[in-house]
């Protein structure tokens, strides 16, 4: 067992999926799931039970992936010490995010750099994916947190977790805590393009489509239209979390088929030690790690300081 391993059983546990992890680690998928079985068979216990579609954690696997969290956590802390021992220049880190995370990232992981240390400077700029991978291989931004990125790019990625779509709409249009996958055909919709594409991939293999109304590309047009009650759409649950806009809208869970987005971090391969950047994707997981713990990322309502206004329809699921 190596860190990498590890790595590759948190991406396969987070995203739910050995195909979501493999095209977004990249690895071949054939590799990796010969390294989870490897894997097994070294703990000498099953940490995946395999489902019709994806993977789930049996109670060895809950084990291993809290412990490897803390591993990979305190291996990424020495590191950063290290590379702060060898080299003091402190250049200013570019963060790139989606602009359906920026405003829940953002403001407490720039207080936790400033704390952290006074003389790093953190800048962000925010698109989606397909514009984030484009300014971080050119060199305009240090890192990004991405979308299920394609593979093939010559980038460092790591998997931070896996978050499912919900249905989002209007009280006054009476969608139920739980709608079908057949009962979304039925509902106008209004979608970002790279949202669409992603579960537009995983309808694919049940013969499903959706009746998208239009693709905008902007998170807030998207929330005021679906304000007025005539349009729903499918987002990643943690959008509308602590919106004080979002009183009359209700959150619905899609039944049928695991919709879900994958979110990675993504660095440039560089060689040489840089601090500030070390310490700066360190404090993103971590970010991510007590979001995700506060069930920022998941329909099970987790304590978000009282701050989460929007509806979560009960699941009859849970």
């Amino acid at each position: 067992m190596n860190l990498k391993t590890l790595r590759y059983f948190i991406a396969v546990a987070d995203s739910g999926s050995l195909t979501a992890a493999a095209a977004a680690i990249p690895i071949a998928q054939p590799a990796l799931t010969r390294q989870m079985r490897d894997l097994e068979e070294e703990m000498g216990v099953q940490l995946l039970q395999r489902l019709p579609r994806g993977v789930r954690l049996t109670p060895a696997g809950v084990t291993l992936y809290e412990s490897a969290q803390r591993i990979l956590s305190e291996t990424a802390r020495l590191e950063r010490r290290l590379a702060h021992s060898q080299e003091k220049v402190r250049a200013p880190v570019v963060l790139g995010a989606s602009p359906t995370l920026a405003r829940l990232l953002l403001p407490r992981l720039f207080e936790s750099c400033i704390d952290a240390m006074d003389e790093l400077e953190l800048r962000a700029r925010e698109a989606f994916t397909p514009a984030l991978l484009d300014w971080l291989e050119r060199g305009m931004i240090d890192m990004a947190v991405l979308t299920n990125p394609e593979p093939g790019r010559s980038l460092s990625f790591q998997p931070l977790l896996g978050e499912p779509f919900a249905l989002v709409s209007h009280a006054q249009m009476r969608i139920g805590p739980v709608v079908s996958v057949n009962q979304l055909a039925r509902i106008p919709l209004l979608m970002t393009s790279l949202h669409r594409s992603l579960v537009d991939r995983q309808l694919a293999s049940l013969g499903k489509s959706l009746q998208v109304r239009a693709e905008i590309d902007s998170v807030d047009s998207i929330r005021e239209l679906v304000m007025r009650g005539r349009w729903a759409t499918i987002m990643p649950v943690s959008v509308f979390r602590g919106d004080p806009q979002a009183q009359p809208l209700v959150m619905s869970e899609i039944s049928g088929v695991q919709l879900n987005r994958l979110l990675v971090l993504a660095t440039r391969i560089d060689p040489r030690p840089n601090p500030s950047l070390s310490l700066v994707h360190e404090l993103v997981v971590a970010e991510f790690s007590r979001m995700e713990r506060l069930g920022i990322f998941s329909f099970a309502a987790g304590d978000v300081n009282a701050a989460v206004p929007l509806e979560v329809a009960p699941s009859s699921r849970r």
